[in-house]
C-alpha cells in the first residue's frame, strides 16, 4: 500500500480566517437521544477555511465557479519545494534548486511550522513574475502552506491575475510541515459547489 500524507490543517472553531471572512461554526441540529437515533450538525464557514482551492469567480468576476472546474489538474504528480522563511515573497531564485524537469503541479512549503491558532499577517506570497515564469515551465496548480499567493494587506491581487491570465489553478493553507522536498502525487478535489468562489479540499500526497 502506498503511503500518503495528510496536508491539510485542522478545522475547528479556533481555525484561522482572513480578518473580516466568516469562521468555522458548528451546532447540533439534532443528538441522539431517546426521541433520535442520529447526531446530525449544521456548519457554517467560508470556503477559505483550511485547505482550499479558489475557483476563477474568487479573482474574476466573469470567472467560472469552483464546481465548474475540471478536476483533472487536482490529481497527479507533484513536486514540493522548500522555501522556509525566505521573506515576503518568494522569486524564482527560491525555487532554482528544483525547477529542473518540473511536473505540472508544485507546492511551496515556506513555514517551519503551520499557524495553526492565528491568522499570519505577514505570510509569505509570490512574486507575479514567479508564478509567470512556472506557467512558461508548464505548470497548472501552484499551491503554498500560507493564506495567500499574495500579500496579506494586496489590494490589486498581482499574482492571482497571474493564474487568471494563465488558466493556472491554485491551493492555499496546505500543511507541509512534514513534507520534505521531492516528487509525490498530489489528490485535492474540491467539492462540487456550482455557485462557490471556492472550496475546501482534503488535500493528501501519496507516494509515487
Amino acid at each position: 500500500m502506498k503511503k500518503i500524507w495528510d496536508i491539510s490543517p485542522p478545522i475547528d472553531v479556533g481555525s484561522p480566517v482572513f480578518p473580516g471572512d466568516t469562521p468555522f461554526q458548528l451546532n447540533w441540529s439534532a443528538q441522539i437521544s431517546d426521541e433520535c437515533p442520529v447526531n446530525v450538525s449544521a456548519i457554517t464557514l467560508s470556503p477559505h477555511v483550511g485547505s482550499h482551492a479558489d475557483a476563477p469567480l474568487h479573482y474574476d468576476p466573469s470567472g467560472v465557479a469552483i464546481g465548474q472546474v475540471d478536476l483533472h489538474t487536482f490529481i497527479g504528480p507533484c513536486r514540493v519545494i522548500h522555501a522556509i522563511n525566505l521573506g515576503p515573497l518568494i522569486t524564482l531564485q527560491h525555487l532554482a534548486h528544483r525547477l529542473q524537469d518540473l511536473p505540472e503541479r508544485v507546492l511551496v512549503r515556506t513555514y517551519q511550522t503551520f499557524p495553526v491558532d492565528h491568522f499570519d499577517t505577514q505570510l509569505t506570497a509570490f512574486a507575479p513574475e514567479t508564478l509567470m515564469a512556472l506557467a512558461d515551465l508548464g505548470v497548472k496548480l501552484i499551491g503554498i502552506d500560507s493564506a495567500s499567493i499574495d500579500p496579506a494587506n494586496s489590494k490589486t491581487l498581482d499574482s492571482h491575475q497571474v493564474i487568471r491570465l494563465r488558466n493556472m489553478r491554485v491551493l492555499e493553507n496546505l500543511q507541509l510541515d512534514n513534507i520534505q522536498e521531492g516528487d509525490y502525487e498530489l489528490i485535492a478535489l474540491p467539492l462540487k459547489l456550482m455557485n462557490a468562489d471556492a472550496s475546501p479540499v482534503r488535500a493528501i500526497l501519496r507516494e509515487l
